[in-house]
């Protein structure tokens, strides 16, 4: 639950079946990233945690750069989504 909120790990649905009834295939489960949220997670994780301790300004950096990307990957998912919506239906 703490990764899907924080945006380390998105949820997002496919089914094709909803295209054919004119309806959007992908859903995006989880809600936009909690602002603050992802470094707290990754302290919370034994493996990013140690290399804070052995490698601060190192981890440091890479924290944030992985934070920016997972906003970034939230961003796409959510105008894919918009890419999938069906297209509105032309008067004749």
């Amino acid at each position: 639950k703490e990764a899907v909120d924080c945006g380390y790990w998105n949820l997002i649905r496919y089914n094709p079946d909803l295209a054919k009834e004119g309806k959007n295939p992908l859903s995006i489960d989880s809600k936009a990233p909690i602002e603050g949220g992802y470094q707290d997670f990754l302290m919370g994780e034994v493996r990013y945690n140690s290399l804070k301790m052995r490698f601060p300004e190192r981890a440091e950096k890479l924290f944030k750069e992985n934070e920016d990307l997972a906003m970034d990957r939230y961003v796409k998912l959510v105008n894919q989504k918009a890419s999938y919506e069906p297209a509105a239906k032309e008067e004749e």
